[in-house]
């Protein structure tokens, strides 16, 4: 009697139970994801409208993660860079001057922002014939928004450095504001040789909350990014920014984030947001400030008071934080030779309450001899 092999009957009654968005087989999960295109992934592990992060689902207005269609000030390319095994897309403005003058200048954001809030400054710069480069970090503005991934301000260093070799760019001036002022400072450690001058715009991480402030995980910071509206990120920047006032010049300022509340996909960038905002609470770099090599400009508005945490730090602790009116003169102080211009009556961002003495700074500076 002929003998029938059952295996391929059930190799096929297996396949069948898979499902089509299930795991992988074995051969294949061990391959890395920079196999995938290079679209952004799926999404963070948020619940989905009506689940257990009691976020209502939004109409489907707003600006998707990615800011498809939100226009920047100049044209925007993009980077492809494999990090961590996955490909990601890094979006950046890179706008050549008239009249060069052979220098480049590299633009990096804060926190709250994307490099299309940097367009005074590009528009002054190139004028005076500098090659300006402002990119979008990844997690931010126009670059991907990973779903997992380690934020750290070492590998958003690299990836920056990575985007330089790509546009044949040995050497740059380095302008950071706020959180921005954090990556150039570890920029400037990490490639001293790239780096021909370091700008500092109010930079954070001029202090380390994490000894005064309680941890907080990154799931509490996203219950909060989750919450946000555009009301209260207007209540926010107009306390902590601009002492109270607000102005319709200001608005500008909140359009790229308030857009994000208001999409489907929200989620997404609240969860990128999360995880660097666990980033910028541990990883401070005032410790590192006396190694710094380069020479060194700290554009300083005496009224800022931004600190992280300070909303649930102990109050004699949350009173002391955020004075920048002594973070910048020890920061001038530990970085060897630094120039420090104070601007009284100015906060967290120079470069919008005070452009002009900001930009007379930042020109000066740059255009001065060694």
């Amino acid at each position: 009697m002929r003998t029938l092999s059952l295996a391929p009957f059930l190799a096929s009654l297996l396949l069948s139970l898979v499902p089509a968005s299930g795991c992988a087989p074995a051969s294949r999960a061990a391959a890395p994801p920079a196999a995938r295109p290079a679209e952004p992934p799926s999404g963070p592990p948020a619940a989905p409208a009506g689940g257990s992060d009691g976020r209502a689902s939004p109409p489907a207005a707003g600006l998707d993660p990615e800011l498809t269609s939100y226009a920047y000030p100049y044209p925007v390319r993009y980077l492809e860079v494999e990090s961590q095994r996955q490909k990601l897309r890094m979006a950046y403005m890179d706008v050549q001057p008239e009249k060069p003058n052979g220098r480049a200048v590299l633009l990096l954001h804060g926190k709250n922002f994307s490099a299309s809030y940097w367009e005074p400054t590009i528009r002054a710069l190139t004028e005076r014939g500098f090659r300006v480069i402002a990119p979008d970090q990844i997690g931010f503005g126009k670059s991907t928004k990973p779903a997992a991934y380690q934020f750290s301000f070492h590998g958003l260093a690299e990836t920056t450095r990575a985007l330089l070799d790509s546009l044949g760019v040995q050497r740059a001036a380095v302008v950071g504001h706020s959180m921005g002022g954090m990556l150039a400072a570890r920029f400037a450690l990490m490639f001293a040789e790239r780096t021909e001058r370091l700008i500092l715009v109010n930079p954070i991480g001029l202090e380390d909350w994490k000894t005064v402030v309680p941890y907080r995980p990154i799931d509490a910071w996203y219950k909060q990014e989750l919450e946000a509206t555009r009301d209260s990120i207007r209540d926010y920047q107009r306390k902590s920014y601009y002492d109270g006032a607000w102005k319709p010049e200001y608005e500008r300022q909140i359009e790229v984030q308030a857009g994000w509340t208001e999409h489907p996909e929200y989620p997404r960038v609240a969860w990128c947001s999360a995880l660097t905002y666990d980033m910028i609470f541990t990883q401070p770099v005032v410790y590192e400030l006396p190694r710094i090599r380069t020479p060194t400009l700290l554009v300083i508005g005496l009224r800022d008071r931004t600190a992280l945490g300070r909303a649930w730090a102990p109050k004699e602790a949350a009173d002391a934080l955020g004075d920048y009116t002594t973070l910048g003169k020890k920061a001038a102080q530990a970085i060897p030779g630094a120039r420090l211009v104070e601007l009284p009556g100015v906060g967290h961002l120079p470069q919008v309450e005070a452009f002009e003495k900001y930009r007379d700074a930042l020109v000066k500076f740059l255009e001065q001899a060694p």
